[in-house]
């Protein structure tokens, strides 16, 4: 009986604290998913959204007529569910049509169906729930990832509350596109580094079972989008780095099982190199982060947006308000809170790295952050694609800077107090605080910052189509025709949104006669819009507004004048008036 009752006690300990874990890893998932989908569909989708749901409807851009002038139904109609569409049309539609691979446009297809229809057309909640519900998922994966690495369930904990309330991660689970699910492959691929970090440094073989698994995530992760290829990138820098540091004049035994995962990997990302070549679309679709004229913006503009991009990974407050004194409150905040948080983190950082038990995890981690880092600038300065015009690229290490973080609040947590470094004049610290209050306010900031981008006053939509389409029914009591150029479906993408608009307006709101949409195809000569919008004029009844919107052509109407009034600017749509009256 003596030996008995010890340990029954330590059984019952360790069921009370799995059960009290259990119960706090199911506060932060229900938090992430309320924030996740809150106010969901109030921000109106933007061009790449509406990428992702025709494609995922097996449906296609092509049939939207360029060059002539077409109803709203006509415009609209990609984005009416077709039950005939099956995955060979989503697949062979993406393929020929975009630029991304076909998993997640796949399973969006499927989880289409089990939503109605919003106004004849396909539910924007549905598909933005499904990038929620997988950004959700991210924070109990980010939970086992950190116990992994860690074995330490306040590191774990820490790493799960702040994903589940980062506005980064947010932003990126209010779209319906892609990224959320590729973050779960990210961690999932991470995962298989840590066991296999741990079985290089301890000289032994990675298991068969690991090794296999490791190759089915990063296939499934070049299968859901092309980038997560620079994870991979990423972790073989790491990889390799052990490999230089423990034997570089040799190749152990134990080696052969990761070098044919390296193979393996490699093999799952030619399969889609021949698509990516003779996909016409492709280089047009990324015009957009093409680095310019190599002036010096091009030069410095890179670094201050990667900076950007990480500091919303914790922090984001309403930066983006169209109030300048809430603009100006919330930058000096901001300031002011990284001014405190970073040395901080940086202790946490510095002391993970000095333990024996944490000090390999913690170098991997910031490996792989620094690596993929330093692949974007490569990108940008080498090739001239700049991938931080992109915020949303960099869930490539987004789990690994979260992993970091988690670590080193934990470092903080359980210090008695958290100190700001005095200056050359004082002796002491000017600031003495709790490390559990100091990890609470940092929690909140990131909670703060949740409600900042869910409420659209931080990483607002680039386009906002609704804004547009007031100004329309207050400035337009006659019909109305809306012209831009045309060259790939993101200009489709651009008059479907003011097109959603308007149909799903209340029919008291605008009494006038629905618009008519003109797409007039550029390609090499931009007269060629030009002419298109000349010639449709001479064609129309008067009296009409033609909105030219988004118009990149000289300009040349027929017996239209153009209003003279100053009206509001609107994100995404650059727009002129001319009036065209009766002869």
């Amino acid at each position: 009986m003596t030996n008995f009752q010890p340990k029954t006690q330590d059984l019952i300990d360790y069921v009370s604290t799995k059960h009290k874990n259990s119960w706090l890893l199911l506060l932060w998932l229900i938090i992430g998913l309320a924030l996740r989908l809150g106010n969901l569909t109030a921000k109106p989708p933007w061009t790449d959204e509406f990428s992702t749901l025709v494609f995922s409807l097996g449906n296609s851009f092509l049939t939207v007529p360029l060059n002539q002038v077409i109803s709203l139904d006509v415009l609209l109609q990609p984005l009416q569910p077709n039950p005939a569409s099956g995955v060979g049309d989503v697949v062979a539609n993406l393929l020929t049509q975009s630029n991304h691979p076909p998993l997640y446009f796949v399973l969006t297809h499927w989880w289409l169906r089990l939503f109605p229809t919003d106004g004849g057309l396909v539910s924007l909640w549905g598909a933005r729930s499904l990038a929620a519900l997988f950004g959700t998922a991210a924070i109990g994966a980010i939970y086992g990832l950190s116990w992994l690495a860690f074995r330490s369930p306040l590191v774990s904990h820490l790493s799960a509350a702040i994903i589940a309330v980062s506005p980064y991660g947010i932003f990126l689970a209010q779209e319906a596109r892609h990224y959320t699910l590729p973050i779960l492959w990210v961690i999932a691929s991470l995962s298989c580094l840590v066991i296999a970090i741990r079985s290089l440094d301890n000289r032994t073989p990675l298991p068969l079972g690991i090794a296999i698994i490791w190759v089915i995530i990063n296939a499934l992760g070049i299968a859901t989008h092309y980038f997560f290829a620079l994870t991979l990138c990423a972790e073989g820098i790491v990889v390799l780095a052990l490999w230089w540091r423990l034997s570089p004049s040799s190749f152990p035994p134990s080696w052969w099982r990761l070098l044919a995962v390296a193979l393996g990997s490699l093999m799952s990302g030619l399969v889609w190199l021949p698509v990516f070549l003779q996909n016409s679309y492709g280089e047009k679709l990324i015009d957009w982060i093409d680095t310019g004229d190599g002036g010096f913006l091009s030069w410095i503009g890179p670094i201050f947006q990667a900076i950007a991009a990480w500091i919303t990974m914790i922090c984001l407050l309403p930066v983006e308000s169209a109030q300048l004194p809430v603009i100006i409150a919330s930058g000096a905040v901001m300031l002011i809170f990284f001014i405190w948080v970073i040395p901080i983190l940086t202790r946490g950082v510095k002391f993970q790295l000095k333990q024996p038990e944490t000090q390999l995890m913690t170098q991997m981690f910031i490996a792989v952050v620094m690596a993929a880092i330093a692949l974007f600038f490569v990108f940008t300065y080498f090739f001239g694609i700049d991938l931080t015009r992109g915020a949303r690229y960099n869930f490539v290490y987004f789990p690994a800077v979260i992993i970091l973080v988690g670590a080193s609040l934990a470092v903080c947590w359980d210090n008695r107090w958290v100190t700001t470094p005095p200056t050359r004049d004082e002796r002491t610290p000017r600031v003495r605080l709790d490390g559990k209050k100091a990890v609470a306010i940092i929690w909140l900031m990131g909670f703060v910052s949740a409600v900042t981008v869910i409420c659209n006053l931080g990483y607002q939509k680039y386009y906002r189509p609704d804004l547009f389409v007031q100004v329309i029914q207050q400035k337009s009591p006659v019909p109305v025709l809306i012209a831009t150029t045309q060259k790939t479906h993101v200009q489709i993408g651009e008059m479907m949104g003011v097109g959603r608009e308007f149909k799903l307006a209340s029919p008291l709101s605008s009494p006038n006669p629905k618009p008519q949409f003109l797409l007039a195809h550029q390609d090499k000569d931009p007269k060629t819009s030009t002419a298109i919008v000349q010639q449709t004029l001479n064609t129309l009844p008067r009296p009409f507004d033609l909105w030219l919107v988004n118009f990149y052509a000289p300009v040349e109407v027929n017996n239209c004048v153009a209003d003279s009034q100053s009206l509001p600017d609107v994100d995404g749509y650059g727009y002129k008036i001319y009036h065209c009256e009766q002869n």
